[in-house]
């Protein structure tokens, strides 16, 4: 079943103002910019499974999918962050890539299942996913333990359909390109190689 995902991405008040105004990009501004590209890069994994052949039955199990890869990506991004960007600026950038993301997700659902508190429910997994994914190894990447969570969720939601290959495709296929991009993507966007450590001491 061909799920009719939006292509369109969903820009806020702030974001259309930012566009507008001359002044240097702040953090908040550049939280779009990894907001959109981590909800591409999660329709493009969907997107391949779809044409690899798996079977997502229901509008909800696409959604969900879609989701996780989301969640995903928004912990490496915290990864990626954690003691490069002061703490007061780190939990509302991530804050701020959630609610955008959210935002657009209950679109979405709204267009496919009508009304419903999708941005509540969207925010409650992703604490959720967070304190798991909290408790996996992650060095300059996501580890082994790390990838599978994120395919044993995508599995839980294929429970419905026969696929039975589904946790070694999103690790084997899925996972790495888009951990790879949105780890590029990060970088480069928020200049994090040019970011020292926060409790690291000046040499000499």
């Amino acid at each position: 079943m061909a799920v009719r995902l939006k292509t369109k991405w969903h820009k806020s008040k702030r974001e259309r103002r930012s566009k507008r105004a001359s002044r240097p990009k702040t953090l908040q501004d550049l939280s779009s910019v990894i907001a959109m590209n981590i909800w591409k890069l999660a329709k493009e994994a969907f997107t391949h499974m779809e044409k690899e052949g798996f079977r997502f039955r229901e509008d909800t199990q696409a959604i969900d999918t879609i989701n996780e890869f989301i969640y995903y990506q928004l912990h490496i991004v915290d990864r990626l962050i954690y003691e490069k960007i002061a703490e007061e600026e780190r939990a509302p950038f991530i804050t701020a890539v959630a609610t955008q993301l959210a935002e657009t997700v209950a679109e979405n659902q709204e267009e496919l299942l009508g009304p419903g508190e999708y941005v509540q429910s969207f925010m409650d997994t992703m604490n959720e996913r967070f304190k798991n994914y909290a408790e996996c190894r992650f060095d300059n990447g996501p580890g082994f333990e790390f990838t599978r969570y994120l395919a044993l969720n995508v599995a839980q939601h294929l429970t419905l359909t026969d696929d039975k290959w589904v946790v070694e495709q999103v690790m084997d296929i899925e996972a790495p390109p888009v951990a790879e991009k949105i780890q590029r993507v990060t970088e480069d966007v928020l200049g994090l190689r040019y970011r020292k450590l926060e409790n690291s001491e000046p040499s000499g």
